[in-house]
């Protein structure tokens, strides 16, 4: 399955468009590649501003240049709207141009974040179209290997042609970047000057070629750059609606210092999605300024792993990593920005078994979060809720804020990172949980992403194995099905996960390795760590390369639905609920466990109904 809707000429898009087939031909290339239809705004888009531009391709000469339309970004969902591939007039290499294009007739940039903009009949803040096209610009650099040994072979371009110089003429206060710059109907002289700079009047067919051929660079990890990012340099690229969730916290931090205000941030988005990526880019970028700022999850493993590798046994650096329940004390606004990452995970209360009567409160922990910093922000995933108590979720935060009489300002993130960036494979795992109201579907296959079902669980792990031995990450995860043994002081850890003559054993229970296996905390980063069966409790929130999920009979398919069964549950937490709740709770944790590899997934289950459902879906 190719990253484009479409690869034509510039004179060959014009033709379609003259014939009125140009939107219909990549509706039905949509349909086919995403499972589901464009919407009508997108439609519209495709018949008025592709013309515009290929129009003025031809008109400059440029009519051979090969059109890239609706390129995605590799291990992203996001897509640009052109890439134009031709041949550089001077040099004779490759070159590129990332267009974004804007039916915009006026807009106007925010009064105190010149790369935000309002446009007449939005109801959000909108990222600026020249840092758009740069962000673009600047990924596709990091991540296709082409370019990335060569970045000066990509420029970017937001071309604004229903608009003139004075509808948006405070969009052009923002200079031009090295990736990006901004042209409209009123300087189309300027516009074609500037390709003609960049493409020179050959076919592009080759370059287009070059490009999505490309072999794609390693995906810089969460964990592998944090240490860089916390102390040093941004080292992430944020897109579209990341960049514009980091953006308005940023603001929110400059309204708070300047007027003595206090906004509350909610930013919600599915596994894969860049939520930890802005919570780090925040984080480094308030502390490198002198904000007092935290980080906090609900996760000990995830907490532990950040302080462990981002602090890099800097006291000062993993100190900016705290618990939820780290704040039932704290003082009134006392921080400038506290990031609540993995905010799914708010419990009801602070309070724990070893909290001293003395220090027990019945304050709700989400306002205690709200209470402690003046810009409180929440990341969080509603479909990751795994266990019973966790009360984390958009309506939960706003009715809190909005008792308190808070701004509360909602971003939604559309973007998917995590495997491989395949949209068609996070929407086959809603509906194989039925998750999505919709009933399981056969895999239809994305080139960006693989899935297989393995016969039995050696095969699983020999499949991961082989991986490993190619230079990737994997890790293989469970369902809480079987016991959970403390390590033996001898012999080590326990094989607990008994699956006919295969047998594993369990991630570390505590904080310090056993036998060369690492603690718990960092089971899904360190290498040692394959060989053990991770569960929920170490993988959410992380992330590696090929992933291998065993199904055990909490969750098994009967006939036409899936049936939990509390009483094959280990998790004796999780197995009290009531059963609707446990249902739920069970299908999150299948959902989490589903959603944490880069590159592809194997799956195989212990019950035969629910491996030959695996089977058919699999092998359609």
């Amino acid at each position: 399955m190719s990253s484009f809707l479409l690869s034509r000429s510039a004179q060959s898009v014009l033709q379609l468009a003259a014939g009125d087939t140009l939107a219909d031909q990549l509706a039905t290339q949509f349909a086919v590649k995403y499972g589901f239809r464009p919407s009508d705004s997108e439609r519209r888009s495709w018949r008025l501003s592709l013309p515009a531009l290929a129009q003025e391709l031809v008109e400059c000469g440029l009519g051979e240049v090969e059109m890239l339309v609706e390129y995605q970004l590799p291990l992203s969902s996001l897509r640009a709207d052109v890439v134009l591939a031709g041949v550089h007039p001077e040099s004779g290499r490759s070159s590129y141009v990332v267009v974004e294009l804007k039916q915009w007739s006026s807009a106007t940039v925010e009064e105190d974040e010149p790369r935000l903009c309002t446009v007449p009949g939005a109801k959000r803040a909108l990222l600026h179209p020249v840092s758009q096209v740069e962000q673009y610009c600047e990924y596709l650099v990091d991540f296709t290997r082409v370019l990335h040994d060569s970045p000066g072979d990509v420029v970017g371009v937001a071309y604004l042609h229903n608009a003139d110089d004075a509808g948006v003429a405070s969009l052009l206060e923002l200079p031009p970047r090295q990736y990006g710059q901004m042209f409209t109907a009123s300087n189309r002289t300027a516009l074609r000057t500037f390709l003609n700079t960049r493409l020179a009047p050959k076919p592009g067919i080759q370059a287009a070629e070059d490009l999505t051929n490309s072999r794609i660079a390693p995906s810089r990890q969460l964990m592998a750059v944090a240490a860089d990012e916390i102390k040093h340099q941004r080292s992430f690229v944020l897109l579209d609606e990341q960049q514009v969730a980091y953006l308005m916290v940023l603001r929110a931090v400059r309204r708070a210092h300047d007027a003595d205000s206090k906004e509350v941030i909610i930013v919600n988005g599915g596994p894969g999605s860049g939520k930890s990526v802005i919570a780090l880019e925040l984080l480094g970028e308030l502390f490198r300024n002198g904000y007092s700022a935290i980080h906090a999850t609900g996760s000990k493993s995830f907490t532990t792993t950040l302080r462990k590798i981002a602090g890099k046994g800097t006291t000062q650096v993993q100190k900016l990593f705290q618990y939820f329940n780290s704040f039932s004390q704290a003082g009134h606004n006392h921080l400038t920005v506290l990031i609540n990452d993995e905010a799914h995970r708010i419990r009801e209360t602070s309070n724990n078994r070893y909290t001293p009567a003395a220090k027990r409160s019945t304050k709700p922990q989400v306002e205690e979060l709200i209470d402690a910093a003046r810009v409180p922000v929440f990341l969080l995933d509603q479909h990751q809720v795994v266990r019973p108590g966790e009360l984390g979720s958009y309506d939960e935060i706003h009715a809190k804020a909005t008792e308190k009489g808070l701004t509360v300002r909602r971003i939604d993130l559309d973007g998917q990172f995590r495997c491989g960036g395949s949209r068609t494979y996070e929407q086959w795992v809603l509906d194989l949980l039925s998750l999505s109201g919709n009933p399981p579907a056969p895999w239809t296959g994305d080139d960006r992403f693989e899935l297989a079902v393995a016969d039995n669980p050696a095969a699983l792990e020999a499949h991961l194995a082989t991986k490993l031995d190619q230079g990737f990450g994997a890790r293989m995860t469970a369902g809480f099905c079987w016991p959970w043994s403390d390590a033996h002081p001898s012999d080590g850890l326990i094989d607990d996960v008994v699956i006919g003559s295969w047998k594993r054993p369990w991630n570390v229970k505590g904080d310090r390795g056993v036998n060369g296996a690492p603690p718990s905390q960092l089971w899904a980063t360190d290498p040692a760590g394959f060989g053990q069966v991770g569960c929920i409790y170490t993988a959410q929130g992380f992330e590696y390369d090929w992933n291998g999920v065993l199904f055990g009979p909490d969750l098994v398919w009967r006939t036409d639905r899936w049936v939990a069964a509390p009483s094959a549950s280990k998790d004796t937490v999780v197995a009290r609920a009531k059963p609707d709740e446990f249902e739920r709770l069970i299908k999150h944790t299948y959902k989490v466990l589903l959603t944490r590899g880069m590159q592809g997934t194997v799956l195989y289950s212990t019950d035969p109904e629910t491996q030959a459902l695996f089977h058919t879906l699999a092998d359609a």
